[in-house]
């Protein structure tokens, strides 16, 4: 079908007058649009909020700039959580027609964001309540579509030019507080650069961020100095979380933000140098990761959010593959691949951040290695916990020891626990000490019961049992905490011989390698182990080794020990310094201390390890030793007593 070239101009003329007058409506009416907007925004913020929102003057400059003076957000209540003296931005009009707020160019005088808590009241509370909607939770489960649409409509407000001066992000947590102030802000270009005064309690500083940032193309690529001597602080975390961290430089670079199907892919990486943490929790000293650089790869589907199994974490030296993955579709499944591809040894020696690994410095090795580490968790299913983790060595040797020297464990060495930081007194462990009990001279049964609730396969385990870590995480899991670790007697002895009993990360990670190295290096022999063991390991307060241990309870030597004493120290060895309270004050066993000791012998005798001979003629437990008298005994009724000895008499007299 054919039109004559005057119907389409004419139809050309139309639609531009159309046009013409839609802009001139638009132009006429656009303050009283602007109002409307800022209306609905005030009633948006009342009823949904709960919270008071309001501007001193509105006003359009031209056709899509937009002035604004003095904007508030009040939460109702509570300290003021916004306010600017001046903003003036232009929006796409084209784009607001169709519902889609864009941002194009930003100015902002004079203003500050802050977050005040106040005892347990909280200036932006109402903005963290979640929509109960059930129809808006079954849309938020397809976590590529949500995240691409917040993603968008964020972007979509960052401008494409923006000026900001004199502008303060304030948090006030009961007292402890930090400050960012922006000095000048600007974003020209695609280019970014800012000046920024960040202040604490503790340390005031000027930071400098430059980079490259395009919204509309969801790409950046920025950088954070600091434009004082010394290392970037983090404020604010010291305070409220006893965490101090700083770091030399940070790059943060957004490569490619790509949605196909329903899926939502994020590509880019983060590095850091010289990252300086300190919390009681991680190590006793500052932790220093010189080098760390993560390429990542998010995915996010329907149901699922997973780090991309392409990405990869460095630090220093040391290579990983993760992979990591939430999964909703039929179950809550948690999954966790870790691959460390094959590498030098000595690479990953060096590599072990400074302050976290402190018993390896100085250690030298030759060979290669490859590791891996498979978890997975289905919340519903508990029971079916994967947890595998393989280390592959290729001609792996062990030339040199750091700190923590292996070998002493096959010689005599003085040994001093570590109690609250406080040095205990010396014991010798060798033959020149007279309370040293070799293995041979200790009761059989005392080393069936200490193995039975310590470590029962101690003798065919490489240091770790599988399964018991696979309960020790379940329990954790179930609880929300470390309530529960999955401790070998040889973990157990690395503890005791060579790092404290602080409850660090630290700690627990170097404990996890020593006893690596020292179980499959066969540095040691299993008896050895458990022969240093028994002679070093607490039984009450001040009170270390077995041959200390048995004199103190029943004065006997070690090898005399009956099946009965046997149970009891065993049942001791958490909690040797509070072994007292496990009797009454006649000076007995109480109730649940012997259910105790009769569930660990009934489990000895299903196990083989005991049979009904072994019990045959034994008394209860009495404590005849100096550790009597930490127990609390009452002392007998002397009217009672002076009865009794009347009535003796009086049978004497018969």
């Amino acid at each position: 079908m054919n039109f004559p070239k005057q119907k389409i101009y004419k139809l050309l003329k139309i639609l531009a007058v159309l046009l013409v007058l839609l802009c001139i409506g638009l132009y006429f009416f656009r303050d009283s649009l602007l109002k409307q907007a800022i209306a609905k925004v005030k009633h948006k913020m009342a009823v949904s909020y709960n919270s008071d929102f309001s501007v001193k003057e509105a006003s359009f400059d031209g056709l899509s700039s937009i002035k604004l003076t003095d904007v508030i957000l009040v939460p109702k209540g509570a300290d003021t959580l916004l306010k600017i003296e001046k903003i003036e931005t232009s929006v796409s009009l084209s784009n607001l027609l169709i519902g889609d707020v864009q941002v194009g160019t930003l100015k902002i005088n004079n203003g500050y964001i802050q977050l005040v808590k106040k005892g347990k009241i909280r200036n932006f509370d109402a903005f963290l309540k979640r929509n109960s909607d059930d129809s808006e939770k079954s849309e938020k489960r397809k976590y590529g579509a949500f995240a691409y649409r917040i993603i968008s409509k964020l972007l979509n407000l960052v401008p494409t030019d923006m000026h900001l001066e004199k502008f303060q992000f304030k948090i006030d947590d009961n007292g402890k507080t930090a400050s960012i102030a922006i000095d000048k802000l600007v974003l020209n270009d695609k280019q970014l650069e800012t000046n920024l005064h960040v202040q604490s309690k503790n340390f005031d500083q000027r930071w400098n961020i430059k980079g490259f940032a395009d919204p509309r193309n969801e790409k950046a690529d920025i950088r954070f100095f600091n434009l004082d001597t010394g290392a970037i602080r983090v404020p604010y975390l010291d305070e409220r979380y006893s965490l101090k961290a700083s770091f030399d430089s940070i790059r943060l670079n957004v490569e490619k933000i790509d949605k196909s199907g329903s899926e939502l892919h994020i590509d880019g990486f983060t590095s850091i140098t010289n990252l300086k943490i300190n919390h009681p929790k991680i190590a006793s000293k500052d932790v220093v990761i010189k080098n760390a650089r993560f390429d990542y790869r998010f995915l996010l589907g329907d149901n699922f959010i997973s780090i991309d199994s392409t990405s990869t974490m460095q630090l220093n030296k040391i290579k990983v593959k993760p992979y990591i993955s939430y999964d909703t579709e039929e179950d809550t499944v948690y999954t966790l691949k870790v691959n460390i591809p094959k590498m030098k040894a000595q690479d990953f020696i060096v590599s072990l951040p400074d302050g976290l690994f402190t018993h390896f410095q100085g250690m030298q090795a030759t060979g290669n290695f490859d590791y891996k580490l498979d978890f997975k968790f289905n919340k519903n299913k508990p029971n079916t916990l994967v947890f595998d983790s393989k280390l592959n060595k290729e001609d792996l040797r062990i030339t040199k020891y750091g700190e923590a020297d292996l070998n002493k464990l096959n010689g005599e060495f003085v040994y001093r626990a570590i109690i609250q930081n406080v040095l205990q007194r010396p014991i010798l462990v060798g033959n020149a000490n007279p309370n040293y009990t070799p293995l041979d001279q200790i009761s059989p049964y005392l080393r069936k019961c200490v193995l039975t609730t310590e470590d029962p396969s101690f003798f065919s385990h490489r240091g770790f049992i599988n399964e018991a870590f696979k309960q020790s995480i379940l329990k954790n899991i179930r609880t929300k905490k470390f309530s529960r670790g999955a401790s070998t007697i040889s973990m157990q002895l690395i503890k005791n011989v060579f790092l404290t009993r602080e409850k660090t990360l630290s700690r627990k990670l170097e404990e996890i390698l020593l006893v690596y190295i020292l179980e499959n290096n066969r540095i040691v022999s299993k008896e050895r182990m458990l022969e240093v063991y028994f002679n070093i390991i607490e039984w009450g307060p001040n009170v270390y080794g077995i041959g200390e241990a048995s004199h103190f309870y029943f004065q006997k030597s070690p090898s005399d020990l009956n099946v009965d004493e046997c149970l009891y120290l065993a049942t001791i060895i958490p909690k040797p310094r509070k072994f007292m309270y496990q009797f009454n004050d006649q000076g007995n066993l109480k109730d649940y201390a012997i259910k105790n000791q009769k569930f660990l012998k009934n489990l000895m005798f299903r196990r083989g390890l005991l049979v009904p001979e072994d019990t045959l003629g034994q008394l209860p437990v009495y404590i005849s030793g100096s550790a009597r008298s930490l127990i609390k005994i009452k002392a007998p009724d002397s009217t009672a007593v002076k009865n009794d000895s009347l009535a003796v008499d009086d049978e004497f007299d018969l």
